[in-house]
């Protein structure tokens, strides 16, 4: 890369942190003129290309809430598109997530208290992503955390509060709000969005096993426990219990029926097996309990069962 491309690129990447990419593009369109052949200039203006797309396609949309969701569908797409690039330059993907997201930001507080409680609940879940996006964990977590007071229980809502608490460096917690939330309903949590270690180890570790796709996300509370990341354990309401085995036994009716989804039906059969034993040994039940479960575990998957005893 030239010393002229060099320091023009310092400026495109103030205005793509700032925002605007418009702007950015405008000085990079010259300098392909004597530097043709930069990789951090092609790089950087592929970014450019496809956030102007991006923002002429929002612009288009008049539904406030349609937008706000094809914002965050935007930004996963442009991260599947630009992890296509061989010559990665960090900077200018970092300069676009900081000003893709700061836009984003601006968006989503003008709708903050407007819509039912659902819609309040994803607003301020998005509000909550935007800062983590940016860095700012403490803020990210308190959108999150009113989220889950407007609608509780979600589990997109858990997995990112989760996921702000492991990259502040409380791990505990965020154990504890993964495995809650991938218990819940793992098909709602969208893993292109989720930033921490801890997670992500997990989700590739799951991945090596050869699941994608959506038996991935059943797979990953699995392979979470049998890797031991989400060994938090609680005791579980009476309520809770009775859903649980009220939610086994239908599964387990299920599974007979030659035609069921197994790809999805085994992993959540096997999360669900492991919560009662859990509850089984938290709650000092009979110990022929526990070795009913194990039993079962067995006869749904010998090499978990293996992995889980060990």
């Amino acid at each position: 890369m030239e010393i002229h491309t060099a320091e023009k690129l310092k400026e495109v990447l103030n205005f793509l942190r700032e925002g605007n990419p418009f702007e950015a593009q405008e000085i990079i369109r010259p300098l392909f003129e004597t530097d043709l052949e930069s990789k951090e200039l092609i790089y950087t203006n592929k970014c450019c290309i496809y956030w102007i797309d991006s923002i002429n396609r929002l612009r288009a949309i008049e539904d406030p809430y349609e937008r706000s969701d094809s914002i965050l569908s935007d930004w996963k797409s442009f991260q599947s598109y630009i992890s296509r690039e061989k010559a990665p330059y960090e900077p200018a993907f970092f300069a676009v997530q900081q000003g893709y997201f700061s836009n984003a930001l601006q968006n989503f507080t003008k709708l903050l208290d407007d819509g039912d409680a659902y819609q309040k609940a994803e607003i301020y879940k998005k509000t909550g992503i935007c800062y983590k996006k940016l860095g700012d964990f403490e803020q990210a977590r308190v959108y999150l955390t009113e989220a889950n007071n407007i609608y509780p229980k979600l589990s997109s809502i858990l997995a990112e509060m989760a996921d702000c608490y492991s990259l502040c460096g409380k791990d505990k917690a965020g154990k504890v709000l993964f495995r809650e939330a991938f218990f819940a309903d793992p098909a709602s949590i969208d893993l292109d969005l989720l930033d921490s270690e801890l997670i992500k180890c997990l989700i590739e570790k799951t991945k090596s096993k050869g699941y994608s796709g959506r038996s991935l996300q059943y797979w990953i509370p699995v392979y979470g426990v049998l890797t031991g990341v989400l060994n938090i354990k609680r005791e579980l309401t009476s309520q809770e219990v009775a859903r649980l085995r009220k939610d086994i036994y239908a599964m387990e009716m299920e599974y007979k029926d030659p035609s069921c989804d197994k790809e999805i039906l085994v992993p959540h059969l096997l999360n669900c097996y492991f919560w009662l034993v859990d509850h089984y040994d938290l709650a000092r039940e009979n110990p022929a309990k526990v070795n009913e479960v194990l039993l079962k575990i067995k006869i749904l998957d010998s090499s978990v069962y293996e992995a889980y005893i060990k």
